[in-house]
């Protein structure tokens, strides 16, 4: 799924506004959530550290996941900077979440010659099943809780 964040920095109100649009349609982006900042709080917490900056940004409704919240938090400290612009579109791709997995390089070339030190697979497949766990008259001695209307017995007759 694709998403874009759309980042706004009004400062003649002193106000931030974010806009999170998703790809419901193929090729058609739609807004899914706007919220808003005060400018001077996401300044103060920006001026605390990173952490507080990306903190402030999360909110009920906007909760980006965690790569996301790092670009959209890069883009509104550069925004921030004297001169800068007071917008910014940041496009995202789900697939850019998931990293390949890569499997471990298992190094072989060590005492070729001694035997494994692990556990066999057979001796993980062990037949010998406790039986006490069982109680044999529990089962016989439920009841069926659900009972069948007359009205839908007389459907089956029919």
């Amino acid at each position: 799924m694709k998403q874009k964040y759309v980042v706004l920095l009004d400062n003649e109100n002193g106000k931030l506004a974010i806009q999170e649009y998703a790809e419901l349609d193929k090729e058609m982006l739609s807004l899914l959530c706007e919220e808003t900042y005060d400018a001077i709080a996401i300044k103060a917490a920006m001026d605390k550290d990173r952490n507080a900056l990306i903190q402030a940004l999360r909110t009920h409704n906007m909760y980006p996941p965690g790569t996301y919240t790092e670009r959209i938090a890069d883009a509104i400290v550069e925004m921030f900077q004297p001169g800068a612009n007071s917008s910014a579109e940041l496009f995202f791709e789900e697939r850019e979440l998931f990293d390949p997995v890569v499997p471990a390089v298992v190094d072989e070339s060590d005492d070729d010659d001694d035997e494994d030190s692990g556990i066999e697979v057979d001796d993980l497949l062990d037949d010998d099943i406790d039986d006490d766990f069982e109680e044999k008259g529990i089962i016989k001695d439920l009841k069926n809780s659900i009972k069948i209307s007359d009205e839908d017995a007389s459907i089956d007759e029919a």
